[in-house]
């Protein structure tokens, strides 16, 4: 089986993707790349520009063809939240390696998000949080390969957790068993 290079983070806004996977690139030693920031480079605007010049589809169809075009071997990825909308680009990036979803309960992301309506989150006119949330946590829970939770933990044992589900990651002092 051929080995997995990439670590491909997602879930919802707010989950800690690209915080927690700038740390994960640094401690594997990887590249760390953010797709809304890719997006925003090709477009040259923000995710909320975008969505108010063209509406939420229109981003989450953007964000679909930036990482089904995406060829990044030996990165720490970190999706955006609409990112499993796509199956073209969710097949590109399990291609690349483990999808790992940072799981928060919709509590916990309230908490963590104090600029839901001008985040750029990607989601349907009068949309509710918690209406999103539950449109997503199946679509997560499809395409990952792993799953940590993420309530109550702090970014270190949020990254310790990671760390120790992730499969290429020696146990055992780096001796094979």
């Amino acid at each position: 089986m051929k080995k997995r290079k990439s670590i491909v983070l997602i879930g919802m806004p707010g989950a800690g993707k690209s915080t927690l996977g700038v740390l994960l690139a640094k401690e594997l030693a990887l590249d760390f790349v953010d797709t809304d920031v890719l997006i925003q480079a090709r477009e040259e605007k923000t995710l909320q520009e975008i969505m108010a010049e063209s509406g939420y589809l229109n981003l989450r169809a953007i964000e679909g063809e930036v990482i089904a075009a995406a060829h990044l071997p030996s990165h720490v990825i970190a999706t955006g939240g609409s990112a499993v909308y796509s199956e073209e680009g969710m097949a590109n990036l399990k291609e690349l390696g483990t999808i790992v979803f940072l799981e928060c309960s919709a509590e916990e992301l309230r908490r963590r998000i104090h600029n839901y309506e001008s985040r750029g989150i990607a989601k349907a006119p009068g949309q509710t949080f918690e209406a999103l949330f539950a449109e997503r946590q199946a679509l997560y829970r499809e395409y990952a390969d792993i799953t940590v939770g993420c309530d109550g933990l702090t970014m270190q044992q949020a990254l310790d957790q990671l760390l120790s589900q992730l499969p290429s990651r020696p146990q055992n002092g780096g001796r094979a068993p």
